[in-house]
This record gives C-alpha cells, structure tokens and sequence, in this order.
C-alpha cells in the first residue's frame, strides 16, 4: 500500500499573515469611513441649516440602495479584491481633495452633497465586494473566525472613529477630520494590494453575458438555495424588526424616561459591548455547533429582550438588557454572514452579499419613519413589541427550515480523522 500525504492544518485565520493583512486594511478603511462621516455631518452643520445638513447626510442612501446589486455583479466579474482596492483609491482621493478644498475656502452643501453622493455610489461596490473577499483569502472553516474578527473591526471603528475625528476637527478643523480620513484610505492600500486571491474553481463566472444576466443569474440560484434562499427570508424580517426601534425608538424612549442623551450613550455602550463579546467569542472559538438552530433561537431570544426594553423604567436596567439584545444580535449577525460564506458557491457570492446589503442598508431604514410615526400613535411599548414580533418571525422561520435549521460551519478535522 501506498502511503498518501496528510495535507497540512489550515493556519488559524488569526495566525495567517494574509488574513491579518486584509484585517488591517479592511480596519483601517471602516475606522477612515468613521472619520469620513464624522467629518461630513460636522461641516454640513456648519454650513447649513439642520435640514440640510440631514439631507447632506441622506444623500449617499439613494445610490448605494440604487446600485447595491449591480456591486454584486461587479464583484463577481472583476474580482473583490480589485473592486475594493479601487474603491478605497476613489474614496482616498476624494476625501483629501475635499481636505484641501477646506484649506483655501468654505464648500458649498452642493459641494458636500457631492462627496455624500460619490460616497454612496463607492459604498455600492465596496460593500458586496469586501463581503465576497473571505472565501478568496482564508480556508473554508475559518471563515467563521474570520467573520468574527471583522465584527471586532467594525466595533473598533465605531468606539474609535468619532472621538478620533473629533480630536482632529479640535485640533485643525474640518480640513484635518477630512485629512486624517483620506489618510486612513490610503493605508489600507498597501495591505489590499499584498493579499494573495485563490483562485476560484473554473476560473469563475464568465463575462460573455451580460450585467442583466449576470444579477438574474444570481438571483436566481439564491432563489433556489435551500440554504440561503431562506436565510435571506430570515435576514430581511430581522432587519426590519430590528433597526427602527435601535435607531429611532431607543431616542424616543430615553426621551420619554427622562434619561437625557448620556442615557441613549449609555445604552448604546451596552449594546456595542454584547455585540463585541459575540464577535470575540466567534474569533476565538471558530466554530458555533450547529450554527442554523443557534442562528434561530438567538434571533428570537434578541427579539424578546428588545420588546421588553420599552418596559424598563430603570438606566441600568435598560443598558443591562441592551447588553443582552446586543449580544444576541451580535452573535446571530456573525453567523448569518459566516453561514453565507460558507454555503454560497464564491463565484456568486458578491452577488449574495449585494443581496444582504440590500436588505439591510436600502430596505430596513425605511422603517425609520415609520417606527417614529406609529411610535406617536400608539405609543413606545406596542410598537417595541411589534417590531420584535417581526423580528422574532425572522427567528422561527429559520428554525422552521429544516435545511437552515441544521445548516454547520465547517471545522477542521481532528490530527488522525479520516
């Protein structure tokens, strides 16, 4: 008998040089978007009115929602790494030109409207792109790991993002804010361009066809997913339930307790923390057991414990069931994207992630209004409790689904396992 090769452990993404080089590019570019943002929203204040600078501050939505799914094709076709590293060169270039502009005169909103809507429009290729990276850098059963450490990032940049651009408006005004962004871009260059992309199997999809194509034929192998066509389902009622009473109820309620803007800060911390400890949590352990059934219940179980935050009279009591919501959010966030990963074919996975995106940054702020409105009608508690209730569908459909409900990420096998 012929004695075959055992092909070596993958490396831990947390000890792969390639992996910590997208980590740190990645980081630096979503820390720069902090900035970025903090900066936009303080210059346009200044220079308008509070209407208009809101309407500043809305205007990326329009083409990032707009063009989110052509991202996706444009991830699959050209390849996510070069669609990042582009964006990323777009938004550098812009953001500094804006930091000179400051330096010799005062821009107009028409001005800054501009850069919101360049940004937007960056935002749309960008954000299918870096989500369809992973699976091109690390082992398959590392990308649950992965995915953890780029919550990590993403809870990084936004502890750090604003007081990091308000030292810099403090200390030059705008101009530095815009300066220390563009700054930021430019850093995550170097480490894009040293990540080393696998192949994909085939040489992956073909360009013959056309955009149009290319997004029907995304569309449809999501549809007929029995994975991830459902997780989508799951994604989009969660979404909905999920963002109008964070992003618009948690102000009206602290309002309405007397708790002040340091309460919502308050609350928002704890909230930031669970989801923090649940993408830690994913980075060291690398792997959920049953990861589909897991998904279900902490969805449903975060939809409980945000319905009751409408009930709690108490500060601490509301930051401690933010924690709770936060970390069971965080948790079933991290594995929905890693479950996407780790089920789509690479080839289609720009076109997957612009899916999610889609839901969750075109379709789910649509809510905002709403929860405000309904908030003024009924009251905080029915509606807290309605929008957990569409959350918590999200949750009992998943568990619903056989194929999503025993869906795993995938482990490395054990030293001396067939």
């Amino acid at each position: 008998m012929t004695a075959t090769a055992t092909p070596p452990a993958a490396v831990p993404a947390h000890r792969d040089g390639n992996v910590l080089r997208w980590l740190g590019g990645y980081s630096a570019s979503t820390l720069g978007d902090s900035v970025y943002y903090l900066a936009l929203s303080w210059t346009a204040v200044r220079s308008g009115t509070p209407a208009q600078a809101g309407l500043v501050m809305a205007v990326s939505a329009v083409p990032r929602a707009l063009l989110m799914l052509g991202g996706g094709v444009i991830a699959d076709r050209f390849g996510p790494r070069r669609v990042v590293i582009v964006s990323d060169a777009v938004r550098c270039l812009v953001v500094l030109g804006v930091a000179g502009l400051l330096l010799l005169s005062s821009p107009t909103l028409w001005v800054l409207a501009t850069v919101a809507l360049v940004f937007g429009t960056v935002d749309a290729l960008f954000l299918p792109a870096v989500g369809a990276l992973p699976p091109r850098i690390a082992a398959r059963d590392q990308l649950a790991r992965v995915q953890g450490m780029r919550g990590l990032a993403q809870r990084s940049a936004l502890v750090l993002g604003a007081p990091l651009g308000g030292f810099a408006v403090a200390l030059g005004g705008p101009a530095a804010a815009f300066g220390v962004a563009g700054l930021l871009f430019a850093a995550s260059l170097p480490l894009l361009l040293a990540l080393r992309i696998a192949p994909l199997p085939g040489g992956g999809p073909s360009r013959d066809g056309t955009a149009l194509r290319d997004l029907t034929d995304g569309l449809r192998y999501l549809r007929r997913h029995r994975v991830l066509g459902p997780l989508m389902i799951v994604v989009a009622l969660s979404d909905l339930g999920f963002v109008g009473p964070l992003n618009v109820g948690l102000a009206l309620l602290a309002d309405a307790r007397g708790w002040g803007a340091s309460g919502i800060g308050w609350v928002l911390a704890g909230f930031g923390t669970g989801a923090g400890a649940a993408s830690l949590l994913l980075t060291v352990r690398g792997r959920i057991p049953r990861a589909g059934a897991v998904l279900g219940w902490t969805i449903t179980l975060g939809a409980a414990s945000l319905g009751a935050l409408a009930y709690v009279p108490e500060l601490p009591f509301a930051v401690a069931l933010a924690l709770s919501v936060g970390l069971l959010a965080g948790l079933s966030g991290a594995l929905c994207g890693a479950l996407t990963q780790t089920e789509c074919d690479p080839a289609y996975l720009g076109r997957v992630t612009a899916v999610t995106s889609f839901v969750s940054l075109g379709l789910a702020p649509l809510s905002y209004p709403l929860t405000g409105a309904a908030v003024g009608l009924w009251g905080l508690g029915p509606v807290f409790v309605a929008s957990a209730a569409i959350c918590a569908l999200g949750g009992v459909y998943g568990l619903s689904v056989t194929a999503l409900r025993r869906a795993e990420l995938p482990g490395g096998k054990r030293p001396g396992t067939a």
